[in-house]
């Protein structure tokens, strides 16, 4: 006697996975993110939660913190859309291309991962102070790095580059020339080629890596604190302005502007997940 549809569905779906400890793995992960990721930040609000409305929209209206806020923010930003650019271009040219020496560069886009932030910092700033290698050769041109807002750039470029790389190379790999190559025939331009044939397929992981390089600045400290000179109102990061109230033994400002942060990143980082949910709808 045949069996019938509803039931032949029923017996696939009690059919074992073929990778067994889905109940298991999944409630080691939960546990392991509510112990690393969620109950530490619930610890920040809640703390945060102390303070009334208006301490805290006393400190968070603050000019000092506001102007802290706009840096750390808005040179990650800028950081990681350079890194958009110039970071999809290193892929390229290591996916793309066969050069004495290929390897050698290709390790060099991970040192930023191995190096302690705070080396790359110190190496930044011998570099572009005004009497450094490129500083001085800066200074007469009217451009000041070190210490400047520009600086800040420069040391969040540096390391948040490998993120944008890593993350398109896979990608550009699994591109065959052929597509490429095809479109030539067709008579599509060099940019048509790449605007309509290679950018939708590399539009999400782009975006991915804009994000990680994004995230990645806005909490970095390390590679900053040396280079920007830390100036209020002028290079002064949130991060470091965390650790000063810290020191003055304002707890609830400390956590206010981490708070802050938290929403902020929070927002953007949804923005661009929903950008890249779009780009794949659209281009997948």
């Amino acid at each position: 006697m045949s069996s019938s549809p509803a039931s032949a569905a029923g017996w696939r779906f009690r059919t074992p996975s073929v990778i067994p400890g889905f109940g298991l793995t999944l409630g080691f992960s939960l546990a392991y993110l509510t112990l690393i990721i969620l109950i530490p930040l619930s610890a920040l609000v809640w703390r945060t939660t102390s303070l009334g409305w208006t301490d805290f929209f006393e400190i968070a209206t603050d000019r000092r913190t506001l102007r802290a806020l706009e840096v750390s923010f808005g040179t990650a930003l800028i950081a990681a859309g350079v890194n958009v650019v110039f970071g999809t271009i290193v892929a390229w040219v290591l996916v793309r291309y066969r050069f004495p020496g290929r390897r050698i560069v290709d390790a060099m886009v991970d040192l930023p991962f191995a190096l302690p932030t705070a080396v790359a910092g110190i190496a930044l700033t011998t570099l572009y102070a005004p009497r450094g290698w490129i500083g001085s050769l800066l200074g007469p041109l009217g451009v000041k790095v070190a210490y400047t807002p520009l600086g800040i750039v420069i040391a969040l470029i540096f390391i948040g580059l490998p993120f944008v790389v890593r993350t398109v190379q896979p990608i550009m790999e699994e591109i065959d020339k052929g597509v490429e190559e095809v479109a030539a025939t067709l008579g599509a331009s060099r940019f048509q080629t790449i605007w309509r044939v290679l950018f939708p397929g590399l539009a999400p992981a782009i975006l991915t890596g804009f994000a990680l390089a994004f995230a990645r600045g806005v909490g970095e400290y390390g590679s900053v604190i040396f280079i920007a000179g830390n100036l209020p109102y002028v290079s002064e990061i949130a991060p470091l302005l965390i650790v000063i109230r810290l020191e003055e033994y304002d707890y609830a400002a400390a956590t206010a502007i981490a708070t802050i942060m938290l929403a902020l990143s929070f927002v953007m980082l949804l923005f661009i997940n929903l950008v890249q949910t779009w780009s794949r709808k659209r281009y997948g």
